[in-house]
């Protein structure tokens, strides 16, 4: 007993548990992080947090990325999902489109690219003499000619999110996929045979019976649109034209590493797995009332 619970259990305490605890108890103080001097402080940090103009522009951004990424990620990869697995031809067996192999070990690849490689890399491709522009331009388009998609307020946010997307679909579409492979085929025939389009069944049998998948996708996407670290550090390492692509984590290190206020930086940090957790609670929330308890419950 002790060693199948009281081991696992020690050790959570310890790598996770503690940490959250550190960095709390730093969030009261005004540590610099580079010495041994620390006074503690109160809540005088999070008093400020929440009249830190530039700390409310990224905790915006970072909620709308936390609603709109994984809404559209998490849409296509069911789209490209269903088509794989169900979306061939309308008689015979239920199977998938012809060559749906190719399709999802192709779509597969950004996953397997580091994050930061993709955002230096789109970065490149939307830059003033990038490749979009000069495609745009083969077009007559030439107002295009070294627009800057990244350095212009109206367009590096968009563009932002559809990089975020590009690098996580792939992933979420092959998990889609296997959990659509575990629906019985003899269920989707039934639904055939009852004249039900692919939309329908989509809709009414595919949706409802992978709910579960869907909850925990979306769980993880959000948390990872919450964070965007890597892809805005990429993209924008400044924020972007008026902070528009500022997120919590990019100011957080830079008040902790460039301007030494690491217990400024740690009530960023506790805002922001305060964050997290009201965000999955309102996934799961969201989830039951959509009936996913009534069918955890038959399981």
């Amino acid at each position: 007993m002790v060693v199948f619970l009281g081991l696992p259990l020690a050790i959570f305490i310890i790598f996770v548990i503690s940490p959250f605890v550190q960095a709390a108890y730093y969030s009261l103080t005004d540590w610099s992080g580079f010495s041994q001097t620390m006074n503690f402080i109160g809540v005088q940090n999070y008093i400020k947090l929440f009249q830190d103009g530039q700390f409310l522009t990224a905790m915006g951004n970072n909620i709308f990325l936390a609603i709109v990424v994984p809404l559209i990620t998490l849409s296509l990869a069911l789209l490209f999902a269903t088509l794989i697995t169900v979306g061939g031809p309308s008689h015979g067996q239920t199977r998938g489109l012809q060559g749906s192999s190719f399709y999802r070990v192709v779509s597969f690849f950004p996953y397997v690219i580091p994050g930061i490689i993709i955002g230096l890399m789109w970065a490149q491709i939307f830059g003033p003499e990038g490749l979009i522009n000069g495609f745009l331009q083969m077009f007559g388009l030439d107002m295009f000619e070294s627009f800057p998609w990244l350095g212009d307020e109206r367009t590096a946010m968009a563009v932002s999110v559809f990089v975020i997307i590009w690098g996580f679909v792939g992933f979420y579409m092959v998990l889609f996929i296997a959990s659509i492979k575990g629906i019985p085929g003899e269920i989707f025939e039934a639904v055939r045979l009852d004249g039900a389009g692919r939309f329908r069944t989509a809709i009414s049998i595919t949706i409802p019976l992978i709910r579960d998948n869907i909850q925990t996708a979306y769980i993880y996407v959000g948390i990872m649109a919450l964070d965007a670290f890597v892809y805005m550090a990429a993209l924008n390492p400044n924020g972007g034209p008026a902070n528009s692509t500022l997120v919590m984590s990019q100011y957080l290190f830079e008040m902790a590493f460039s301007q030494g206020k690491f217990g400024y930086a740690s009530s960023m940090g506790v805002v922001l797995a305060v964050i997290t957790l009201i965000f999955a609670a309102i996934v799961f929330t969201v989830n039951r009332l959509a009936g996913g308890k009534d069918d955890g419950g038959r399981r």
